[in-house]
């Protein structure tokens, strides 16, 4: 038979851990709500909204915008970043394929450097011919709502804009050696009413620039 203080001893052991379980739990819960690679969402997430982010086309657009698309492909770009020049041919030519498919690309950037600027980005869409929206986005919200982290970077999203890929464009970060196109095989997928079968790839290209956060005291 034990003894009280055994006992006594073990309760105490055994409160001790139950805390340190019970902190841990927000945290744990936290990280399964992440994707693999997203620290913030995860596939089948409602993807967050925005309201009026400045265009190329100097009007303001909101994501409700585009309620009528069947398909909505939202990408992180910028001007400056070499693996998002390397994209952009690929982006037109997204861009026309999702229209063809009922769906719609949307570019934003959040980089406030003078290099990715707005007249940048004007500069950029009229030499490259870009015919999607490209907003920015001053407060870089948007891109840490989505979790996004990396410039280019890709969220497939459903006719109820909840999140069905997000990763790479596809396999070949400078375009040259495509072999799968990760994009595309969701919105197909999507559109036979079936789950893509890669939901979720590491973004491959330049960390976005978001701006340091000032610590009060």
């Amino acid at each position: 038979m034990r003894s009280p203080q055994v006992r006594n001893g073990n309760r105490l052991l055994f409160a001790i851990l139950l805390v340190g379980w019970l902190a841990l739990l927000p945290a744990a819960c936290g990280a399964a709500r992440a994707g693999e690679f997203n620290q913030v969402l995860s596939i089948g997430d409602t993807a967050p909204q925005w309201e009026d982010l400045p265009g190329i086309d100097d009007r303001m657009h909101s994501t409700a915008e585009w309620a009528d698309s069947e398909i909505l492909v939202v990408v992180f770009t910028c001007c400056s970043c070499p693996y998002a020049v390397d994209a952009e041919e690929r982006l037109v030519a997204l861009d026309a394929w999702l229209k063809e498919r009922g769906g719609k690309l949307v570019a934003i950037n959040v980089n406030k450097v003078k290099a990715d600027l707005m007249p940048k980005m004007k500069e950029r869409a009229e030499e490259r011919g870009f015919e999607f929206p490209f907003l920015f986005d001053e407060s870089q919200q948007i891109a840490k709502k989505y979790g996004a982290t990396t410039t280019p970077e890709f969220f497939v999203l459903d006719k109820s804009r909840r999140v069905t890929y997000m990763g790479s464009l596809d396999d070949s970060p400078d375009g040259k050696k495509v072999t799968t196109r990760y994009v595309e095989a969701a919105v197909e997928s999507l559109r036979q009413g079936s789950v893509p079968e890669k939901t979720e790839t590491v973004p491959i290209g330049c960390r976005i620039r978001f701006e340091r956060e000032r610590k009060g005291r």
